[in-house]
């Protein structure tokens, strides 16, 4: 009789333990009856969820770097130097390095203007985006060499495309009239170059350095040209202008992009 209390016992405890380990797949038994709590690694799903939004990230990123152009012209994205040369004038145009808002603030009140003269000479309306790169859109700006106004003219060549510049007047700080001498002047340069990136570089560094270093060099590409540092940076910072301004939430901006498009009329500029 003690013999089948003892037999009846153990085939109890033996189905209590198996009815705890399987109800629980994370223990497991070990000697004495005991029952040992096995924690999965919760670092693994975690690592994984990470890879995957960091790959997310990477595909949304390259999908956006391939979707950007410069006057309807695609951008090289696949060379490596163009990528980086790309975020890093991304970088320095982010509101976390300018923590300002003067520049949409000035891109709001002048570029319809702008846009709308340059079209007239049937120039890309990228090119907009130039006196914001070459002055920030300040009309006082003068640079050591002489160039001045919205659109950074030198004296000779705003003369040359009808302003006037003595000492008594300075057009090149009048936005209409300097903007139809702008448009003049580059459809001049497109006339020599025939591609608007190339006319975009020719503004920065003259027409007849670029043709110089496009014959020395034999090549027409400015993505491959060996240029000076501005210059071959020029037209990157005017991709870079573009993007902050049309697309602000995607370089940190995110006042700006959730203002309404109405404009506070009695808001003061910056």
């Amino acid at each position: 009789m003690f013999r089948k209390k003892v037999l009846c016992c153990s085939l109890i405890l033996s189905a209590l333990v198996l009815s705890k380990l399987y109800s629980n797949p994370n223990t497991i038994a070990a000697g004495d009856d005991k029952i040992i709590t096995v924690k999965a690694p919760s670092n693994l799903s975690n690592g994984e969820d990470e890879k995957e939004k960091n790959e997310n990230n990477d595909n949304n990123n390259d999908h956006y770097l391939s979707s950007l152009t410069f006057a309807n012209d695609t951008l090289p994205i696949n060379r490596p130097h163009v990528e980086s040369k790309l975020l890093r004038y991304f970088k320095n145009f982010s509101f976390k390095k300018r923590g300002s808002y003067s520049l949409h603030k000035k891109a709001e009140a002048y570029l319809p203007q702008i846009e709308k003269i340059l079209a007239s000479y049937g120039i890309p309306e990228d090119f907009k985006y130039v006196p914001l790169v070459e002055s920030g859109l300040d009309r006082g700006v003068v640079s050591s060499k002489g160039a001045g106004g919205y659109w950074q003219f030198m004296p000779a060549t705003a003369r040359l495309y009808g302003l006037k510049v003595n000492g008594n007047v300075d057009e090149r700080r009048d936005l209409t009239k300097s903007t139809h001498a702008a448009a003049k002047y580059i459809k001049s340069l497109y006339k020599q170059f025939g591609n608007w990136t190339l006319v975009a570089a020719a503004y920065n560094v003259g027409g007849g350095s670029l043709k110089g270093s496009i014959r020395r060099q034999k090549e027409d590409s400015y993505y491959n040209l060996k240029l000076n540092n501005e210059t071959g940076s020029y037209v990157y910072k005017l991709i870079s202008m573009k993007e902050i301004i049309e697309n602000p939430e995607k370089h940190g901006y995110t006042r700006y992009a959730n203002r309404t498009d109405q404009k506070d009329p009695n808001e003061n500029m910056l």
